[in-house]
Order: structure tokens, then C-alpha cells, then sequence
């Protein structure tokens, strides 16, 4: 559809409020909103929202209190301007009592008074305004680090339901904007609200009869303001989805800018994204058409209080009940009257904005992390004996099982092969080994031990995985493979690499380990990223090694050399290796058959070949289509 098709739909949508129709994508998306797991009302989320927001801003209130104590300064001395202002008129410029030199001496006096008055509160919110910004610095700081930390421990199901445009778009924007939320939504509207009632106070004060007549005109503008800014909210939230999709959609485009290339679709990527970004800003100008009506019914009743402060101050000061200092001072005490409303209604109209990011951050702080330990949990042991699976079942959708009644004992130090047809379950089975999953039913047990309770990362230690679909930071090489172990020397990393058969290559780069290798290893061929994988992994020195098809990049002369450097370094570890070529594994110690998510076949290699079985026909059939190859 066209962005106006698009946008003619939101608007339909908003009109007939239908919140959550105005974004196109929430409704086709689980990344777009994972409110839906959370049964309360909008209103009841929400203020849960904002008590643990409050609750978790609690560390920075001594700064805060600083910021409402220098607010509070700042506008009493604001409200001192027009009293030096009316003195100035009433008593001094249009007195007729005091001579001319007094007068004078007078003026300037009282226009000293004036001037240290407002460069004290200038000073005041210069160093507001600084701590203010250092304020909103480290809330933001704080924030991203605690959404990355719990977005880097989600499940891999909550993660791939986000998607990268979904991650990315809440440690930014939304990062961002939220953190605005605490001058926006407690210091700011706090702050004004004093203002408003010490302004009130001064109007009484000057002449209750003016007073009256100024503030008439406020609660008529203040709800018609609140009333407009809470319908804008849903708009801007359906502008973040939006925005939300479109950034993902140009992070999958340039991951794959070989195959948009390859199929010549340069020219529809770059219409999807015009198309998406012009809804947005459509979407915007809806916004923005709703802000100006407000702006503009502030703006008319802000003029209306200064025409009733002039009209009928003026009748008052005919008739001798007023002073042109009362209505010079009162005219300024009305402006500072409207001010700190204006600065509520415009807080709450930003406000909104904010809320729907904090809502957005906050739902992913509250989502649960993967596998929590348990509260008995101990540390994983230092030595693997022995890996059972003992009646495994696992499904990653229910109803959809992916293994079933999946049980083999295998002794530490042992090699085990998996193979099987394509979605047999073979990956699954290491992915279940690698804790990135849990059994549905059943399981895992290392040294006679349930998995689940050892503490996850002291598991994690004891495993390296090497996959067929390998990911390579943007940095040097050594930077990649130290990845491994943190702690390595230069000669651990060399020692790896010789090992992995990546040493020889390496060394013909322009820098050598120092060498850039670009993003996800875009600058090596397949063969050398795999082998720079392999010596990560070789350099974490696991117990437990995952070699999921890991030389199926390789060619033949790299996979021989590999597979004699291999011996030494399966040698006492228990590895689980899934391979295509099962020319590969015919020195495992034992080799799972699968089919179905079952195992079908079990033993070694020459074993297998004798019962004429699944496993001997798939060699055959591997063995022919080598043969038709060549």
C-alpha cells in the first residue's frame, strides 16, 4: 500500500479509537508491543510502570531535591521582579513628594537592588540547568546500561520475537526519550505548580479584584489543553512502532545487501523505505496539526488574561482602586501566572511522549530472564564425566514436537556425531546441550546431575560452540579470537590459531592479527571465517565442545588439514559435532542417527555400515553424488 493508503487507515483508526490499530505493523508484529502477555488494564500497566520508574530513579534523589530547592530559589526571586517594578512606578517615577535628586537617588537604588536580584537568579539557573543535564546524562547512562544488561540475559525466544529493529529502537530513542520523563513528568510540573500557587498568591495580594477577573479564563484553557494532549499520546507511540519496523527493515536490507543486490531489488528496498518513512511523517504532521490547535487556544487565553488585566485594571485604577504600579506589576505577575500552566500543559503534551518510550523500555525490564538459577543452584563441575539426555521431549512451539523421547548416556571425553535429514532435530539437540533452550520434558544431566540446577554461567564456562553460520565482530582478528578468553596472551592466540589452521592466512594479511576484518567477517572468505571460529573456540579450552557443522564452509584441503589438528584438540573433551559430510565423522566414538526428533540408529561408524541401515544409506547416497561431482 501507498503511505497515504497507510496513513488514511491510521486516521480512521484514531477517529473511531482504535489505539491499537494506528500502527500498521502491531497487529502482525509481537515485536511491536509485549503488553499482550500482561493482562491489566492500560491505565493499571502504566501507573505500575511509573511506580517502579519512580522506585528505580530513587538513587539520584539527592539531586533531585538539589534541583527542586534551586527551582524554588530561581522563581522566588522571579517573583520579586515586578515588586521592585510596581515600587519603582508608585513611589518614585510618580510620586510627588520626593524631589528631584531623591528621586534619582532612589532609582538607582532600587534598580541596583533590581540588578543583583537578577543575576543571583541568573547564576541559579545557569547551575540548574547544568545539573539538570547532568542529571538527565546519568538517569540516561543508567538506563541503557540496565536494559542492555537485561536484554543481553533474555531468552533467545523473546529476543528473536523483538527482532534487531525492536532492540536497537529501546536503547536509543526510547532510552532517550524516558529519560527526559523525570524533569517532564516530577521536577518540571512539581516546580510549576509552586510557581502557579506563589503567582496566585502575589495577584491576591496586589488586588483580589483583578485576581478574580485574570484566572476566569485559566480552567477553560487548561482543559481544553489536557484534553488534546492525552489524544496525542497514541499517536506518537504508533509513530515509534512504525519507526521501530522501518529501522529493522534497513538493518536486514545491508545485512543482506548481497542478495538484494544479486535479485536487483535496489529499487524496491529503496520504495519500502520511502514508502515507511513517509507514513511516519505523516503520522508526525497528524501530531503536530494537534499541537499547534493547542498552542493556539494557550495562545489566544493568554492573550485574553492580558486584555482583562489592561481593561479592567484600568477601570479600577479610573475609580481610584488601583495603582499603575498594582497594574504594571500585575500585568507581569500574570504572565508569571501563565507561565508555569503553560509549562504543566506543555510538560504533559511532551510528557506523552515519553510515557509511551518508558512504557516501552519498562516492559522489557520486567520480562523475565532466561533461566534464572535456581535458589539451591551450585557451581557447574570443574570436569565433565559424563552427558545423559534422559526422556527428553522439546517443542519450540506447542503442539510441534521437535524431539521425542530423546535418551543416550555418553561418557566424558567422547566424541558424538549427530546426523539425520534436514530438520531431523540435530541442532536442537546442541542447542539443548548449550542451555540456549530447556527440555520441555525430561532431562539433561552432566556428572548425574540436572543442568538446571547449576548456576547458568559457571555452566556456560564449561562450553565453546563453533556454527555453521559463523558471526565475526567488526575488529582486528586477534580482537575475534581472544573473544574466546578474555585473559589470553598474544601466544595463546597464536597457538590457537596454528591449531585451527587459521595461523598461515592470517599471517599473509596486511597486519597480520592486527588486521580489520570488517563487519561479521565480511573481508575473509567462508572458509577462513569458519577456521577463525574454530580458534575461539579452541582458545576457551572447553569441557564441552559444539562443532555444529562447523567445517561445512571449508574446502576440501582446509578440512583435511583441520581434521588432523582436530584429533589432538577433541582429545579429553566431550564434543557433539553436526555434519553434512559424514565423510567427517567416521572416527566419532558414537553416532546418533535421527529422524523425526527420534534417534533411529545408534554406534560407530563401522557398526552403523553393517546393520545396511538409514545411516549406510545416506553415505551411499553422499558417496555418489561425490562421485558425480568429481
Amino acid at each position: 500500500k501507498s503511505s497515504k493508503q497507510r496513513y488514511e487507515r491510521f486516521r480512521r483508526a484514531y477517529q473511531e479509537g482504535k489505539t491499537n490499530e494506528l500502527s500498521l505493523y502491531r497487529k502482525k508484529e509481537k515485536d511491536q508491543d509485549f503488553s499482550d502477555r500482561d493482562h491489566r488494564s492500560k491505565k493499571d500497566r502504566r501507573r505500575h510502570y511509573l511506580g517502579n520508574y519512580v522506585r528505580w530513579l530513587w538513587k539520584f534523589w539527592p539531586t533531585v531535591v538539589l534541583l527542586v530547592v534551586l527551582s524554588l530559589l530561581s522563581a522566588v526571586l522571579e517573583l520579586a521582579h515586578p515588586l521592585f517594578l510596581r515600587h519603582i512606578l508608585d513611589n518614585v517615577l510618580l510620586s510627588d513628594t520626593l524631589a528631584t535628586a531623591e528621586r534619582i537617588h532612589q532609582l538607582h537604588l532600587i534598580g541596583s537592588g533590581l540588578l543583583v536580584v537578577i543575576l543571583l537568579g541568573q547564576c541559579i539557573s545557569v547551575f540548574k540547568n547544568y545539573r539538570t543535564r547532568t542529571l538527565n546524562l546519568h538517569v540516561m547512562i543508567s538506563l541503557r546500561r540496565s536494559l542492555f544488561d537485561r536484554l543481553l540475559h533474555l531468552s533467545l525466544v523473546d529476543l528473536t520475537d523483538m527482532k534487531t529493529g525492536g532492540v536497537i529502537s529501546r536503547l536509543s530513542g526510547d532510552v532517550n526519550t524516558t529519560s527526559g520523563l523525570l524533569q517532564l513528568g516530577l521536577i518540571s510540573p512539581g516546580v510549576s505548580l509552586i510557581r502557579l500557587v506563589l503567582a496566585i498568591g502575589m495577584l491576591f495580594y496586589l488586588n483580589w479584584r483583578l485576581a478574580f477577573a485574570a484566572i476566569t479564563v485559566l480552567p477553560v484553557a487548561v482543559a481544553i489543553s489536557f484534553l488534546v494532549a492525552k489524544r496525542i499520546r497514541p499517536i506518537y507511540r504508533a509513530v515509534r512502532d512504525d519507526a521501530q519496523h522501518v529501522d529493522g527493515r534497513v538493518g536486514e536490507t545491508f545485512g543482506g545487501i548481497r542478495v538484494v543486490r544479486g535479485f536487483q531489488r535496489e529499487a524496491l528496498e529503496s520504495l519500502n523505505y520511502n514508502i515507511g518513512r513517509h507514513e511516519i511523517v505523516r503520522k508526525q504532521l497528524f501530531a503536530e496539526r494537534r499541537e499547534i490547535a493547542l498552542w493556539t487556544v494557550w495562545g489566544f487565553m493568554m492573550s485574553c488574561v492580558g486584555l482583562v488585566t489592561v481593561w479592567f485594571g484600568g477601570y479600577l485604577q479610573v475609580n481610584g482602586r488601583a495603582s499603575i504600579g498594582d497594574i504594571m506589576a500585575f500585568q507581569w505577575y500574570a504572565m508569571l501566572l501563565l507561565n508555569p500552566v503553560w509549562q504543566i500543559v506543555n510538560s504533559f503534551s511532551e510528557l506523552q511522549r515519553s510515557l509511551a518510550a518508558m512504557e516501552r523500555v519498562f516492559e522489557v525490564l520486567e520480562m523475565q530472564p532466561d533461566k534464572p538459577d535456581r535458589k539451591d543452584a551450585v557451581d557447574a563441575p570443574a570436569t565433565v564425566e559424563s552427558v545423559e539426555f534422559r526422556n527428553v521431549d522439546f517443542q519450540y512451539n506447542e503442539g510441534i514436537p521437535v524431539l521425542t523421547d530423546f535418551s543416550v548416556c555418553i561418557p566424558g571425553g567422547s566424541v558424538v556425531a549427530l546426523v539425520g535429514r534436514s530438520g531431523a532435530g540435530k541442532t536442537t539437540v546442541t542447542d539443548l546441550v548449550a542451555r540456549f533452550y530447556d527440555p520441555t520434558n525430561g532431562c539433561i544431566l552432566v556428572n548425574g546431575k540436572d543442568i538446571r540446577d547449576f548456576r547458568l554461567a559457571t555452566y556456560r564456562n564449561l562450553l565453546a560452540v563453533v556454527q555453521q553460520d559463523v558471526f565475526l565482530f567488526d575488529g582486528s582478528v586477534a580482537e575475534n579470537i581472544v573473544y574466546g578468553d578474555s585473559s589470553a596472551s598474544f601466544e595463546e592466540i597464536l597457538d590457537a590459531a596454528k591449531r585451527a589452521n587459521a595461523d598461515q592466512f592470517i599471517q599473509e594479511l596486511p597486519k597480520g592479527y592486527e588486521s580489520l576484518i570488517g563487519e561479521r567477517g565480511v573481508k575473509l572468505s567462508g572458509g577462513q571465517a569458519q577456521r577463525l571460529s574454530i580458534a575461539r573456540a579452541i582458545l576457551a579450552n572447553p569441557q564441552i565442545l559444539i562443532l555444529d557443522e562447523a567445517t561445512s564452509n571449508l574446502d576440501t584441503e582446509s578440512e583435511q588439514l583441520i581434521q588432523s589438528s582436530m584429533r589432538e584438540l577433541l582429545a579429553g573433551r566431550t564434543t557433539f559435532v553436526v555434519a553434512h559430510r559424514l565423510s567427517t565423522i567416521t572416527d566419532a566414538d558414537l553416532i546418533l542417527v535421527l529422524d523425526e526428533g527420534k534417534i533411529v540408529e545408534r554406534g560407530t561408524h563401522s557398526e552403523l555400515m553393517e546393520r545396511q541401515g538409514l545411516y549406510t544409506e545416506m553415505v551411499k547416497r553422499q558417496q555418489e553424488s561425490m562421485a558425480t561431482n568429481a
